[in-house]
């Protein structure tokens, strides 16, 4: 059956693994993508939701380069909402609400319809290794399949064990078996491995629900989307709703806390600190009387209902008496109890910025394995590991993206250059260049890079000039048209701006804090410039001038920081010759092995002084 050898193998289709499989075989790599249920490939294994602060810029990062996790999300969406309008636009963060059963569906449609995906359902437990490469992977069937290159996107499956109050037994997810045998493979080929935890909370029966004792939250007025490209606007919308805990269900959920795994020891591996279980929530902030609970819809038909905020793992009788006593729930019918989960991942430094295994050839790692948390994060792992097998197969340069130049560049930094010993999740603040990397211009930043590997199409990229250009255009006018006192003084009294006494340039006035685009747009002779333009680009105008000072001096810091990112070092550098730095920055630069003078000074334990040495030995 598999008589040929793949360019490209992919194990497991989650997120990760979709994204993989379609970069490599989009650029030309003939791709096997192995899962253990053709059933549940991109299943949403937790919220039915894409995007949040962060997150969403890494989904328009994946799309801008020519990724599915965007064009999928806008077919699929309920909702859309953008995050943080009330801040500046470097927290903008994008989030839709998704249909669970259609999302699967239309990535595994999308998958199917791109050329060199193949597919084999079979579970990989081991691979085969001929001097120091990966030449293939062995399944629990007895196949030996020849690849030139191998991604692991095993997600929580590795060894995986559910529990559920003292119940514990084996498992990847709810119904599904967990992957054995492919730890022990990697342990002893001299990989380091560790165990993490995640949960999720119960899904219920949205007809037992009394929403009226709830907040509506409904999506935008007016919603956008993720993608870059010609994808359908969403027209129709479901609301989600909020309720709270109180100290009546805090009370039930204590209850229980001596079965909890968590507090009785039994879970080993550290869970996200920024999502945590209901029982750890009531631990940490015992000083709150409530915590908040978002009722999400988990598609169009479904009566299904995700109840975000109450992950748990404490025994499904209090779980149900405890959600009993939320306004709301009173009625309430569980169709699953929420879980938890534990599993192996291995310390991301043991990778390349490519995500490329320093100790095996070859083999890659994207997603859960490495220790993150989140579809975004994973599919933005996928998407790189499959590039960067994908040009190792044709030897072609390597592909990487820098801290200034993506979310993407920051997550696998700070993975291979710090590690993580619990589930890393990006936030806008692990960014040192927040004003440059926004969810408007993922376009701008990246299709061109995309274009030039062959990922991203001709027709995304005549898409995005023609955004540059009609910015460019809308930013000139502003700034050489003026307007008169008696056109705009109004405007400026209403919004409690200083009036001006003779003719002012629009990009002047707009540069004020309390002045916003939207304000030109009721006087006629601007409104009838700006109506032919698409309201992303006069968005984008808007900030360009808005944020010009910051923008450009942020441009200048990642300027200067990235002459150091260009003094490369050498690859399997010595650094036990270099008597004049710490013992702790030799211990940790040759672990690491850091690409270049940048990487090496953002390793915890290098210090100033060493990074100087380390260019004053480059001859800098």
């Amino acid at each position: 059956m598999f008589e040929k050898e793949y360019d490209v193998i992919v194990v497991g289709a989650g997120h990760a693994g979709c994204e993989a499989a379609a970069s490599a075989a989009n650029l030309g790599s003939n791709v096997l993508l192995v899962t253990m249920n053709m059933q549940t490939i991109a299943q949403m294994s937790c919220n039915p939701a894409m995007g949040g602060v962060a997150k969403g810029q890494i989904v328009r990062e994946v799309d801008a380069l020519g990724g599915y996790s965007g064009i999928i999300t806008d077919k699929t969406m309920i909702q859309f909402r953008m995050l943080n309008r009330s801040k500046g636009p470097a927290m903008w963060s994008p989030r839709a609400q998704s249909d669970r059963l259609r999302f699967a569906e239309e990535w595994r449609l999308m998958l199917e319809a791109t050329p060199n995906v193949d597919f084999w359902q079979d579970m990989v437990d081991g691979l085969i290794i001929k001097g120091g490469k990966v030449i293939g992977v062995t399944t629990s069937m007895g196949l030996k399949i020849a690849a030139k290159t191998v991604v692991l996107t095993n997600g929580t499956f590795l060894n995986g064990i559910i529990h559920i109050g003292e119940k514990r037994f084996g498992g990847g997810r709810s119904a599904e078996r967990a992957a054995t045998g492919l730890t022990e493979t990697l342990v002893k080929l001299g990989f380091e491995s560790g165990r993490m935890k995640t949960g999720t909370p119960p899904r219920v029966d949205g007809r037992s629900l009394d929403y009226s004792k709830m907040e509506e939250q409904a999506g935008d007025a007016n919603p956008g989307k993720f993608s870059y490209m010609d994808t359908p606007k969403l027209k129709n919308q479901r609301s989600c709703h909020i309720t709270y805990t109180n100290p009546d269900v805090h009370d039930v959920l204590k209850t229980g806390f001596e079965q909890s795994p968590m507090f009785a020891g039994r879970i080993q591996g550290l869970g996200p600190r920024y999502c945590p279980s209901i029982e750890d929530k009531i631990e940490r902030f015992s000083e709150r009387n409530r915590h908040q609970i978002f009722v999400e819809p988990e598609g169009w038909n479904t009566v299904e209902i995700y109840v975000n905020g109450f992950s748990t793992s404490l025994p499904e009788e209090v779980q149900h008496k405890a959600l009993k006593l939320v306004p709301g729930f009173e009625n309430v019918k569980i169709f699953r109890p929420g879980y938890a989960i534990e599993y192996d991942y291995f310390p991301p430094t043991q990778l390349k910025l490519t995500l490329e295994t320093k100790l095996v050839e070859n083999l890659f790692f994207a997603g859960q394995i490495n220790g993150t948390t989140g579809y975004e994060e994973a599919a933005c792992q996928g998407l790189m590991a499959g590039i960067n097998a994908h040009r190792k197969v044709k030897d072609i340069e390597e592909f990487t993206l820098g801290r200034s130049e993506a979310y993407i560049g920051v997550l696998i930094d700070d993975l291979v250059t710090k590690g993580t010993d619990e589930p890393y999740r990006m936030f806008t603040s692990r960014a040192e260049y927040r004003i440059l990397l926004r969810q408007d211009n993922a376009d701008l930043r990246l299709t061109e890079k995309g274009h030039a590997m062959g990922l991203a199409s001709d027709e995304r990229m005549k898409i995005v000039m023609e955004k540059a250009e009609a910015t460019k255009a809308v930013t000139t006018y502003l700034e050489n048209e003026s307007i008169t006192p008696e056109d705009i003084n109004k405007t400026l009294e209403a919004n409690n701006s200083s009036t001006i006494k003779q003719k002012t340039k629009l990009a002047k006035i707009l540069s004020r804090p309390q002045i916003k685009i939207e304000d030109f747009l009721k006087i006629n002779s601007i409104q009838e410039k700006l109506n032919k333009f698409e309201q992303e680009v006069i968005e984008q105008a808007e900030i360009q001038i808005k944020y010009n000072g910051y923008i450009a001096r942020e441009e200048e810091t990642a300027q200067k920081l990235n002459k150091l990112e260009g003094i490369k070092i050498p690859e399997n550098f010595n650094y036990s010759k270099l008597g004049a730095i710490s013992s702790e920055s030799r211990e940790k630069l040759s672990a690491i092995q850091p690409k270049s003078i940048g990487q090496a000074s953002r390793i915890s334990g290098v210090s100033p002084s060493d990074v100087n040495v380390l260019l004053v030995y480059m001859g800098r």
